[in-house]
């Protein structure tokens, strides 16, 4: 995104070592939807959304980086929400970056959930996701880069009535367009039962396109309750400017009469400067299992939508 502003900073919370000051960089963006079909939502179809990014940082003495960052959207304003996203990044050279997620973290598993291209998004969208292991406030996320390979890991240490939650992932890029990823983990802040993660999937890219293919398993502890998520996708960048997708995925629940989530997307999208405009067409059959799965009694989805974003 192109920068907006500059405020310019005479110190920077030094309080501990020497930090070179910087400016406060403001970033953001504004988008128009419009969203019809029969997913169950009702009222008028279109809306906006809009963000606004404050990140700044400096350089300690000893070479480490510190990196601050706040989001401001439609959604803050409501009690304890006055920031959404909020991180301290420090950065610890080839020892990696360790970030802290004071609110709206997402775990490795949440981050992994379907890495399968897409023009716009998943062929999931507007019905049940697959499983998005431990995401919350007050969580550690490291990430570090060796060569051919991106280690990944997220930590959220105890709180009430859950113990500590950990997931770990990894990427692999040794072959030449080819990427190979998978995480695994437990979550133990899923109302008191705990739910064991794994993901496997991987990337081949020829031209253009780009095919990608992802399973994904969790395991809990409460009754009833394991998934198993399949998704497969391709997408092609026509032009630099113009990019298309078409993806199918599976999600199969453990919960007696319900029926596998079956879902079909196609998505393109259009970027011209600062300005893209995207779309999506997504079918889904038995949506959250089916209505015998007492998840969701609208069990056919069909989804139409358009989005026409800025970024500054």
């Amino acid at each position: 995104m192109n920068k907006m502003k500059k405020i310019g900073l005479t110190a920077l919370a030094a309080s501990l070592v020497s930090v070179s000051a910087q400016a406060v960089d403001i970033s953001g963006g504004s988008s128009l939807t419009y969203a019809a079909g029969n997913d169950g939502t009702n009222g008028n179809p279109w809306s906006m959304n809009d963000s606004l990014t404050f990140s700044w940082g400096g350089e300690l003495d000893n070479g480490f980086t510190v990196d601050m960052s706040f989001l401001l959207d439609n959604s803050d304003g409501a009690g304890a929400n006055i920031f959404d996203n909020r991180t301290l990044a420090i950065g610890m050279g080839d020892a990696g970056t360790l970030t802290f997620w004071g609110r709206s973290g997402s775990g490795v598993v949440g981050s992994f959930d379907d890495r399968t291209p897409n023009a716009y998004e998943e062929s999931w969208t507007s019905g049940d996701s697959p499983n998005q292991g431990h995401s919350s406030a007050n969580m550690f996320y490291y990430t570090n880069s060796m060569d051919a390979a991106t280690l990944h890991a997220s930590y959220t240490p105890q709180g009430s009535g859950a113990s500590a939650s950990s997931e770990f992932g990894v990427v692999i890029t040794a072959v030449d367009n080819l990427e190979l990823y998978g995480a695994a983990g437990t979550d133990n802040g899923n109302g008191g039962a705990a739910v064991d993660n794994t993901i496997m999937g991987a990337k081949y890219t020829i031209g253009g396109a780009t095919v990608g293919l992802q399973q994904n398993k969790a395991d809990s502890e409460a009754t009833n309750s394991d998934e198993e998520f399949t998704a497969w996708s391709i997408s092609y960048a026509v032009s630099e400017d113009l990019s298309v997708s078409y993806g199918r995925s599976t999600l199969d629940f453990e919960t007696n009469g319900t029926s596998d989530q079956e879902a079909t997307g196609i998505s393109a999208s259009y970027t011209m400067g600062s300005m893209t405009l995207a779309a999506t067409v997504n079918s889904i059959d038995n949506q959250g299992g089916g209505a015998t799965g007492a998840k969701n009694t609208d069990t056919n989805s069909d989804t139409y939508e358009v989005n026409l974003s800025f970024a500054f």
